[in-house]
């Protein structure tokens, strides 16, 4: 596998976290969405970027970019439509 390497993130996250309303979070299952993959939304959907330009911004491939908002996506629908808490936090310490 190949070594993933830090993508650049334009916007400084505050560590975050969103959970449904009413249920105690030990009584919730949690899905961890990084600040790149928080990125990867900001860029496409809030900056309107295109995926080439969005991608050259994050100095990774147009593909890659493509990957992470895919993954991103999928683990935000499955948190709302199964009831999860969603934890935003930085991938690595800096």
């Amino acid at each position: 596998m190949r070594r993933r390497y830090r993508r650049r993130v334009g916007y400084s996250f505050s560590e975050i976290y969103f959970k449904p309303r009413g249920i105690p979070l030990s009584q919730l299952e949690e899905i961890h969405i990084t600040d790149e993959e928080l990125e990867t939304l900001r860029l496409r959907y809030i900056e309107k970027r295109e995926q080439t330009e969005a991608a050259k911004q994050m100095g990774i491939s147009q593909s890659q970019y493509q990957r992470d908002l895919s993954s991103v996506l999928e683990k935000i629908s499955r948190a709302l439509i199964e009831g999860y808490a969603i934890s935003v936090s930085k991938r690595y310490s800096e």
